[in-house]
């Protein structure tokens, strides 16, 4: 049995959830926007009370890799290798892409669709990814410079693209297409991360508690712009 608390901080909402192999216990979610330091203890000590299971009960702790804010990212790793730290359990590192496809896939299974999550950066960047319905990755995880020859409408050239998150308010004029659909007001919480945490506890696809460090996208790749 897994009882894994998930910390999700890449989002302008602070979000936690405790899932026991992979099933929600329960879920909460801060009132405040960018106010995550002032409130994910507080939501961690009342997620594990009201799902009756103690901090000390828990498997490990999955928290949103990136990319996504910089400060919120920090502040939700250094308190899951803190709690992992104390507790002596595994780290577990959920990419905050795939964990919105994952938050939203399930109402696409039965569609011929391609999932693209848009996380806000600076200016016209968005972090983006593509994954289609049956969970096969067609564009990696990259920071774009959202204009009129994006590759995002190449995508949406051959397949229905749906397009969703913190960055698509800025993204929609540069996407209009007829295969384009938008999928307004999603919210990135920690119960996204519910399937890919069990999957990679179960396989045991753990990170080293002292030396990880949040995936800032910008600091690997080079922001670029498709032509």
């Amino acid at each position: 049995m897994a009882d894994i608390l998930h910390i999700e901080t890449s989002s302008t909402i602070c979000s936690v959830s405790i899932a026991r192999n992979g099933i929600e216990l329960f879920a909460l979610e801060g009132e405040n926007v960018n106010d995550h330091i002032s409130q994910l203890t507080t939501l961690i000590e009342n997620v594990c009370l009201a799902a009756d299971t103690p901090i000390k009960r828990l498997s490990a702790i999955a928290v949103s890799a990136g990319p996504g804010s910089y400060t919120g990212l920090r502040i939700g790793v250094s308190t899951a290798k803190g709690i992992c730290h104390a507790l002596e359990i595994p780290l577990i590192a959920v990419n905050s892409l795939e964990s919105m496809v994952y938050g939203l896939i399930e109402q696409y299974r039965a569609e011929d669709t391609v999932l693209c999550p848009l996380i806000d950066a600076r200016r016209m960047e968005v972090y983006t990814m593509a994954m289609s319905n049956l969970g096969k990755i067609l564009l990696p995880n990259q920071a774009y410079i959202i204009d009129e020859s994006t590759v995002l409408n190449r995508l949406m050239d051959a397949n229905k693209v749906v397009f969703f998150g913190s960055g698509l308010p800025k993204s929609k004029p540069y996407l209009e297409h007829p295969n384009a659909v938008f999928h307004d007001n999603y919210l990135q919480l920690a119960r996204s991360m519910h399937f890919l945490a069990n999957r990679q506890y179960m396989n045991g696809f753990f990170e080293n508690v002292a030396y990880f460090e949040p995936q800032y996208i910008k600091e690997f790749y080079t922001t670029q712009k498709i032509k």
